[in-house]
């Protein structure tokens, strides 16, 4: 077959190219390996640091999530489908359900039901007393800042009718409407009743579920609250309370949302956070086994935002 024009030429140069190669100096051909073999760790590194850099370094929680809130897309996520217990992140379906519901001027009476409740639980309170008067609103602040228990057992049976089981029932009805398929509710704070794994969720469907509740504007404001004062009247004593929130006045653009601890559930946060007009929302579950300050969720939290923000 003959070869004519650009091809034989091309041909004929590639072949000197390789005739030269092999007939080059032992020295030289000596170096060009050399500075291979130098060129492969080096492409190895960047290749793993690459790796390294798509995914958020250190996160101690082995089920989590960060997605974009605007869109809801998995930035990056772990385990993110296993159903685990959340401990009082359950609080943000307790206060999205009372919050649909409407009526937030309304009065409430606190039950005598609050004692027992905390007590069998050791359960962290609002320190609301029975026969106080407070407004729907007002007991919205003390179940999600200093994460009251007993102003959860006040608006569930409130918003239940006189029955804390009708107002879990609309949880899961709930549920079921905003498509959290691996959710269920059997206490409206999350704690272990009937058992440590009956009340269930997973990272991504809080997340959505976060994402929801950030849409109302008033579950969305009281999250980012640090501190809600509320005066003496004739119905209820003086509170102060503070968002146990360890991410507010400390992380850089942080807006809520919610803490959650027991036993079974360990160390978890569902958060939020906003810089240059970008949100993102996240959660850790199980961070740590010590509920002590929420450190460990709060460090897991961080990191995963900054490598967000920082993408």
């Amino acid at each position: 077959m003959r070869i004519t024009g650009r091809l034989a030429a091309s041909t004929v140069a590639a072949g000197m190219v390789a005739m030269m190669i092999l007939t080059a100096e032992p020295a030289a051909r000596a170096a060009s390996l050399a500075s291979a073999d130098r060129a492969a760790p080096a492409t190895r590194a960047a290749r793993a640091a690459s790796a390294k850099a798509a995914r958020p370094a250190g996160v101690r929680a082995p089920w989590a999530e960060l997605a974009n809130e605007a869109t809801g897309q998995d930035l990056w996520s772990q385990s993110s489908v296993t159903e685990r217990p959340m401990g009082s992140i359950a609080k943000v379906m307790t206060a999205y359900v009372v919050i649909e519901a409407g009526d937030l001027n309304r009065v409430i009476t606190v039950p005598d039901g609050i004692i027992g409740y905390d007590d069998a639980y050791d359960a962290s309170t609002a320190g609301l007393v029975p026969g106080e008067k407070l407004t729907a609103l007002q007991l919205l602040y003390a179940l999600l800042q200093p994460s009251g228990c007993d102003a959860a057992y006040t608006l569930a049976s409130a918003y239940g009718h006189g029955h804390p089981a009708e107002f879990i029932a609309q949880m899961n009805a709930t549920v079921r409407r905003l498509r959290l398929s691996k959710t269920h509710f059997s206490d409206f704070s999350g704690l272990p009743d009937p058992t440590e794994y009956s009340t269930y969720s997973t990272a991504r469907d809080l997340v959505s579920l976060g994402r929801d509740a950030m849409r109302l504007p008033v579950f969305r404001e009281i999250v980012r609250t640090r501190t809600y004062r509320l005066a003496a009247t004739q119905n209820h004593r003086a509170y102060v309370w503070t968002s146990v929130n360890p991410l507010l006045g400390q992380f850089a653009g942080a807006i809520g949302i919610k803490t959650g601890f027991t036993a079974a559930a360990g160390d978890c946060l569902l958060f939020a956070a906003e810089r240059a007009g970008r949100e993102l929302i996240g959660v850790v579950l199980d961070s740590s086994s010590s509920p002590v300050g929420l450190g460990a969720a709060a460090s897991d939290a961080a990191t995963m935002l900054d490598w967000g923000f920082g993408r």
